[in-house]
């Protein structure tokens, strides 16, 4: 052999060692954000602080990512998701419950699961950003992706629930939408978890009540109503 078999190999195995040392650069750099922009807030954060937390050279950071509102977005997915992979939330396992239900109220509690393990993740980011949306427009920008997001999460499951029987408010769906929107809001389980005390298991049971309740309960009458 003349020895050209042996280049590709090593250098394919150069190229994933590389590889796999820019993703744990790119994890430390986010974990640094997350912990930075919540504790400090995201106005009083620079990329040089995140650099810094991360021990990586500032300008590693802004390749990496591009720019502040960048490195927010990141932070972002990763606290909904739970990870970098490339996987909507839809389709990760832990969501699986809301699809494989055979009952309205089924789903519901399984969706009921999927907000609280997002709510541990992602509620202090969420109100970060919340927060810092009304000083900064990019980040209002990304204030109003995080809202439609959401809503249309709760289109998916009101979607589900209907296929498994009627609703609440009959053929009113964007009530029904508008309900689950209010309730998969992460600021619940901020208020109610991280604030008043509650366990994740009240918290998931209270939730499931909830739109259960707005969902598939009778609606109440009006004063006067016979």
């Amino acid at each position: 052999m003349d020895g050209s078999s042996d280049a590709k190999p090593k250098r394919a195995y150069r190229s994933a060692v590389r590889e796999e040392s820019a993703r744990r650069t790119r994890q430390a750099v986010v974990a640094a954000a997350a912990d930075l922009f919540v504790s400090g807030g995201y106005g009083a954060t620079s990329l040089a602080d995140v650099a810094a937390r991360a021990g990586v050279a500032r300008p590693t950071v802004f390749a990496a990512f591009g720019s502040k509102p960048a490195l927010l977005r990141q932070v972002l997915d990763e606290a909904l998701a739970g990870d970098d992979e490339p996987v909507p939330v839809a389709q990760r396992p832990w969501f699986r419950p809301v699809w494989e239900a055979d009952t309205q109220a089924g789903v519901l509690d399984g969706y009921a699961g999927v907000c609280t393990l997002i709510g541990g993740r992602a509620a202090r980011i969420f109100e970060t950003v919340r927060r810092a949306a009304d000083d900064n427009e990019e980040v209002a920008q990304v204030w109003e992706t995080l809202l439609r997001n959401r809503r249309r999460g709760a289109a998916m499951v009101v979607e589900r629930v209907r296929g498994l029987g009627p609703l609440r408010y009959g053929s009113d769906v964007e009530r029904a939408i508008d309900v689950v929107w209010h309730f998969n809001d992460p600021a619940h389980y901020d208020a109610l978890v991280t604030r008043c005390g509650w366990s994740e298991n009240d918290f998931r049971d209270w939730l499931s009540e909830q739109l259960t309740g707005g969902l598939l309960g009778a609606p109440r009458r009006g004063r006067g109503a016979t």
